[in-house]
C-alpha cells in the first residue's frame, strides 16, 4: 500500500495525506458475514455518557472477523482483500473447499487466489494459521492467542506483528512491539506474516470533518471548563490547572500505574519499555 496526497485545491487537501486502497474490493461486503453496528454515541443503558467525545459518524456494518480459525487441515482460496471500517489493518474473505467463507486478518504480500490453512499440519508460509510450538524462533507473526483455543488478541492491529524469542518448556516466550517480553502457552494458535496497511500510521485527516466521518467529536480542555466540570477548570485568566494533570474523575493522568492483573504477572519476563516524557 503507499500513501495518497492531494494538489493544493483548498486548504485542507493541501495538508491531507491517505492511505491508497487500490487493489481492494470496490463492492459490498459479504453480506452472510455482517451485521448492524450500532452506535452507543459513548452513552451507557442509562443514556449518560460514559466515554466522552463520541457520536456521529457515517454508517457502516460490523464486519464478522474470526480470530479463532479453529477449522482445521483444509485448504481456503483468498477471494478478495477489503476495507474494513472497524479496524486499522485489511481483511481478507476466503472460501473453503466445502464452500464456507470467513473473514481473515489480511498480512502483508498476500494475493488474491493464494490459498491459506489452518492447523499443525499447515506450511511456514503467510497467511497460515499454527500452534506457536510449529513455528521457528524469528518468525513475524500475528493474531497470537493468549490461551489455546480464546481467539487472537495479540498483534491486530495495521502493520504490527510480535515474534517468536525462545522457548521455556511448554511456553514459547514472545517479543511485543513495545519491548514487553512475556510467556504464552505452545499450543496457542498464530499467524504468519506483518499485518496490512503500514502505512494506516502516515495518515494525516487534514480536516475536522474527516474526523466527525470517523464518529469523533470535539475535545473541550479540562483548563478552559468550570470547576464544576471538571478537577483543571476555573482561576482568574488563562491558568495551568494548578495541580498535577488528572482526568474528570480525579485519577493521575500521568505516569499513575493501573495494571490490576498480579495473576498474569508470572508470565510477563519484562515489562515495556517506557515512553520518554
Amino acid at each position: 500500500m503507499t500513501l495518497k496526497t492531494f494538489k493544493p485545491y483548498t486548504k485542507t487537501t493541501r495538508g491531507t495525506v491517505l492511505s491508497s486502497r487500490e487493489g481492494l474490493w470496490k463492492g459490498k461486503p459479504y453480506k452472510s458475514l455482517t451485521s448492524a453496528n450500532n452506535s452507543s454515541k459513548g452513552r451507557n443503558n442509562y443514556g449518560r455518557i460514559t466515554s466522552r467525545n463520541h457520536g456521529g459518524g457515517h454508517k457502516h456494518k460490523y464486519r464478522h472477523v474470526d480470530f479463532y480459525r479453529k477449522k482445521f487441515d483444509s485448504p481456503a482460496e483468498v477471494e478478495r482483500i477489503e476495507y474494513d471500517p472497524n479496524r486499522s489493518c485489511h481483511i481478507m474473505l476466503v472460501k473453503f473447499d466445502d464452500g464456507k467463507k470467513f473473514y481473515y486478518l489480511a498480512p502483508q504480500d498476500i494475493k488474491i487466489g493464494e490459498k491459506v490453512q489452518n492447523g499443525p499440519n499447515s506450511e511456514i508460509k503467510i497467511g497460515n494459521c499454527l500452534p506457536l510450538q510449529d513455528i521457528p524462533v524469528g518468525i513475524d507473526i500475528h493474531n497470537v492467542e493468549i490461551n489455546p483455543g480464546g481467539g487472537g488478541k495479540i498483534a491486530r492491529s495495521a502493520g504490527t506483528s510480535v515474534t517468536i524469542s525462545g522457548i521455556d518448556g511448554n511456553y514459547s516466550i514472545i517479543k511485543m512491539t513495545s519491548g514487553e517480553v512475556r510467556k504464552i502457552d505452545s499450543k496457542s494458535l498464530a499467524t504468519i506474516g506483518v499485518l496490512s496497511n503500514p502505512d494506516q500510521k502516515n495518515i494525516k485527516i487534514g480536516k475536522a470533518g474527516r474526523s466527525r466521518w470517523l464518529g469523533r467529536r470535539p475535545h473541550t480542555r479540562g483548563v478552559v471548563k468550570n470547576p464544576v466540570d471538571h478537577p483543571h477548570g476555573g482561576g482568574e485568566g488563562k491558568s495551568a490547572g494548578g495541580r498535577h494533570p488528572v482526568s474528570p474523575t480525579g485519577q493521575s493522568a500521568k505516569g499513575l500505574k493501573t495494571r490490576d492483573n498480579k495473576r498474569t504477572d508470572k508470565f510477563i519476563i519484562r515489562r515495556r519499555k517506557k515512553k520518554r516524557a
